[in-house]
C-alpha cells in the first residue's frame, strides 16, 4: 500500500477553497503529512501565510500555483491546468514574482467576470435567447464570493442565489454552453516563464474529464484522449511532470498515466485538490517519500 507523505494540490480562500492558507496547512500537519502545497488558481496571495504556518506547525510547504490555460479549437473549447512548483528562495525573488503575476493576470480579473456575466445574461437571462434565470446575474454577487473568482464561484452563485439545479448550472457554464467564456492564458504566455526560471511544471489531473463518477471537473475538462493528443504541446511548453495520484482518476487512469510517465520520463505528482473538508479532504491523495524526493530535487535546483 502506498504511504502518502505529501499532498501537493490544494486550494485556499485566495481562490475557491473554504479554508484559509493557515487553516489548511494546520489540517495537513494534524493528519501527519510531511509536506504540503497550496496551489490556488492563478494566485500566489496565500503562499506567504502558508509558509509561516508550515514553519509554526513543523510541516514543509512547497510554494505553488495552478495556472489556467485557455484553448479555442475545433475539438476543444475550454481550459486545462498546469501546476507550477518552486522553491521558497524563488518565491522571494521579486523579478520572478512580478513576471508570474503579470502572466496570470492576463487570464482572470474583473474584465473576465464582466464578460462572463454579460454573456450569461445575454443567452440565459430573462430577456435572453434561452431564458433560464428569473433575474439577471450581477458581477457583484460573483465578486462577493472571492477576490479571485473561478467558475466554481459562478456555480455557487447560480445555486444559492438563483436556485438552479446542477444540471441547469452545467448547461449555463459548462464547456458546451453557448455563453461559455474560457478563463486562462495562452500557452505561449506561460512558456517564457517556465523556461526562464527553475520551476517544476506539471500537467494537472489529465484524466479528470474522463472520470465516470461524480466529479467537480467532469463537465468542464476535456476527455483524456484530447489531453493526450496535446501532450507534445505541453512538452514544448516545458512540462516536466504529470499529476497521477488524483481523486478524479480511476485505477485504470492511474495505471495508464503511470505508463506515460515512464515513457516520457516525467516526474510524478499527486494531490487531493482539496477545496473543503467534506467532498475532497486533505490527504485523500498524494505522493510517496520517493516521489517527493524527485519533486524537491526539481525545484531546489536554484
Amino acid at each position: 500500500m502506498r504511504k502518502i507523505v505529501a499532498d501537493l494540490h490544494n486550494h485556499s480562500t485566495f481562490s475557491d477553497g473554504d479554508l484559509s492558507p493557515e487553516e489548511i496547512v494546520i489540517k495537513a500537519a494534524e493528519i501527519g503529512l510531511k509536506c504540503f502545497a497550496v496551489t490556488d488558481h492563478d494566485s500566489i496571495l496565500g503562499i506567504a501565510a502558508a509558509l509561516i504556518a508550515g514553519k509554526k506547525n513543523s510541516i514543509q510547504v512547497i510554494p505553488g500555483i495552478e495556472v489556467t490555460l485557455r484553448f479555442r479549437r475545433t475539438d476543444f473549447v475550454g481550459s486545462l491546468h498546469v501546476l507550477l512548483y518552486f522553491s521558497e528562495t524563488l518565491f522571494n525573488n521579486s523579478d520572478f514574482i512580478a513576471n508570474l503575476n503579470k502572466v496570470v493576470s492576463l487570464g482572470r480579473g474583473a474584465a473576465l467576470n464582466r464578460e462572463r456575466v454579460s454573456s450569461l445574461n445575454k443567452i440565459f437571462g430573462p430577456q435572453g435567447k434561452q431564458p433560464v434565470l428569473k433575474r439577471d446575474l450581477t458581477t457583484s454577487e460573483i465578486s462577493a464570493l472571492s477576490p479571485n473568482v473561478s467558475r466554481r464561484h459562478f456555480a455557487m452563485a447560480l445555486e444559492r442565489n438563483h436556485d438552479l439545479s446542477s444540471e441547469q448550472i452545467t448547461k449555463l457554464i459548462g464547456n458546451d454552453s453557448p455563453a461559455y467564456v474560457p478563463s486562462g492564458v495562452d500557452m505561449k504566455e506561460l512558456q517564457g516563464l517556465i523556461r526562464e526560471y527553475p520551476v517544476l511544471a506539471v500537467l494537472a489531473h489529465p484524466a479528470a474529464g474522463s472520470f465516470p463518477g461524480e466529479s467537480h471537473y467532469k463537465e468542464v475538462l476535456p476527455p483524456l484522449e484530447i489531453v493526450e493528443k496535446m501532450l507534445p504541446e505541453f512538452f514544448e511548453l516545458g512540462v516536466q511532470g504529470i499529476e497521477i495520484w488524483y481523486p478524479g482518476h480511476t485505477k485504470e487512469h492511474k495505471a495508464y498515466l503511470s505508463a506515460l510517465a515512464r515513457q516520457h520520463n516525467l516526474i510524478v505528482t499527486g494531490g487531493s485538490d482539496c477545496h473543503d473538508l467534506s467532498l475532497r479532504p486533505i490527504g485523500q491523495e498524494g505522493i510517496t517519500e520517493q516521489e517527493l524526493e524527485k519533486v524537491l530535487a526539481a525545484i531546489i535546483a536554484d
